[in-house]
């Protein structure tokens, strides 16, 4: 029989601060969680009307995604109307309706179904990480493309979504409610620090911290305990200090390193945020060119494709990874803060469709799709502005790139199954099952 739980207080919730135990109930008691449960539960939701499910899509998300698309479509041709990358603004309609497919498409599949097989998804995303180092292409000096015809496709943007899965299943796999060093952060460590250094080879600096702030994330969620977090932030912590500093006294040193090995290009973006003095002006150009722009824009911006220095074409890749800067010189401090208006409201919903699961999973999932989406736009957004040092890391939703936005929709899809398929659960499966409960259940069916 199913049944259907209340939901949490969301206005409780955001009135007050998160009491941890009573929001994610999953993490109370001995919290051991088999295959045997997890496929079971996919069996009982393989029923379902297309169109019940279609009724329990959040459509407040599929709003917010048809206005970024509408930004991203007029950003992207005012960028690059009088380029030789005009009509990717078309191409962008056509990444959209493809991820409008991908969403819709994710949304109906129950997620469970990805969360039982991610060990398989996991392999097979290491195995395209691995393939793309001896057949990819070279684009903006990361060798991370895999190009199938007119079409280039990018592993290790795609990888984030595979991680995130597979995450969530050895998550799911603790067997107390606080995460076991040996037995829990160590391994999912081990299996996120994989395809970290396969995409630093591939020389794609930016997706490949993404992959340590999903797995931050993703620790948080899963109740890491305070001492082991409070260790790894004082050796983080000491870690940036101690390189900051050795690169700022040591910088020849180092940059004779890099240039040996093939990253000097590396050094050419770290300097400008650490040691600007020291930076030569090709290392300098795009970023002091892209503070100009957002300082023209002022508090209105200068109009819509009246941008004096992006029409200029004196920020490079305004169609991509600096389209922000064509945002925020066109339409001042109030455009800019409407598209992060758009996405806090897009977090925030997926943040609520978190508290409302009943399932362990899918709470994992959305912390680390929301993880991910943080990172994005606070590297992409502060790099202009200082904060960060400059990667490839595109903004989401906004950003000319196939790849990117079909991940990005296909993540918004897998948060919408979680809230279609995420209300109601088994009866028998409304609490974690304990190691004994477990056994005796499969010593019922052996």
């Amino acid at each position: 029989m199913l049944i259907r739980r209340s939901a949490p207080n969301n206005k409780e919730w955001l009135q007050g601060p998160i009491d941890f135990e009573r929001s994610f109930p999953y993490n109370n008691g001995e919290a051991a969680v088999d295959h045997e449960v997890q496929g079971s539960i996919v069996e009982e939701w393989g029923t379902g009307s297309m169109l019940n499910k279609l009724k329990k899509i959040d459509y407040t998300i599929v709003f917010i995604l048809l206005v970024l698309m509408g930004i991203s479509i007029a950003v992207l041709y005012s960028a690059t109307s009088n380029t030789k990358f005009h009509g990717y603004e078309l191409r962008m309609a056509l990444y959209y309706v493809l991820g409008f497919i991908a969403f819709f498409a994710v949304s109906l599949i129950d997620y469970r179904i990805f969360v039982k097989y991610a060990l398989y998804i996991y392999i097979f995303g290491i195995a395209l990480l691995v393939v793309v180092m001896f057949v990819g292409s070279t684009l903006n000096n990361a060798t991370g493309w895999i190009k199938l015809g007119s079409f280039s496709f990018q592993p290790a943007e795609f990888f984030k979504l595979l991680l995130i899965i597979f995450l969530a299943f050895m998550l799911l796999m603790k067997r107390k409610p606080k995460l076991s060093l040996w037995r829990d952060v160590l391994p999912i460590g081990l299996f996120t620090f994989i395809p970290f250094v396969l995409v630093m080879a591939q020389n794609d600096l930016g997706n490949a911290l993404s992959y340590l702030v999903i797995l931050a994330g993703m620790l948080w969620i899963g109740n890491i305990k305070y001492t082991h977090a409070l260790i790894a932030l004082v050796i983080f912590a000491g870690s940036a200090f101690g390189g900051i500093t050795a690169y700022k006294v040591y910088h020849d040193e180092v940059y004779t390193f890099f240039q040996e090995i093939g990253r000097e290009h590396w050094i050419e973006r770290i300097d400008p945020w650490l040691v600007p003095e020291k930076a030569t002006d090709k290392a300098i150009y795009h970023t002091k060119n892209a503070k100009l722009a957002i300082a023209s824009g002022g508090m209105t911006g200068e109009g819509y494709m009246k941008g004096e220095t992006v029409q200029s074409e004196r920020v490079p890749l305004t169609y991509s990874d600096s389209i922000f800067v064509v945002i925020a010189e066109e339409f001042g401090f109030l455009g800019s803060s409407v598209l992060l208006l758009l996405y806090f409201v897009l977090i925030h919903r997926l943040i609520l469709i978190s508290l409302e699961c009943k399932d362990r999973s899918g709470p994992y999932l959305i912390v680390g799709i929301v993880a991910m989406f943080l990172y994005q736009i606070f590297e992409n957004i502060g790099m202009f502005i200082g904060l960060m040092p400059l990667t490839g890391i595109t903004l989401p939703f906004i950003s000319y790139g196939g790849t990117s936005l079909l991940i990005n929709m296909a993540s918004i899809g897998l948060a919408m199954s979680i809230r279609i398929h995420g209300h109601e659960v088994s009866e028998e499966h409304t609490r974690p099952a304990s190691r004994y409960a477990l056994k005796s259940k499969v010593g019922r069916t052996s």
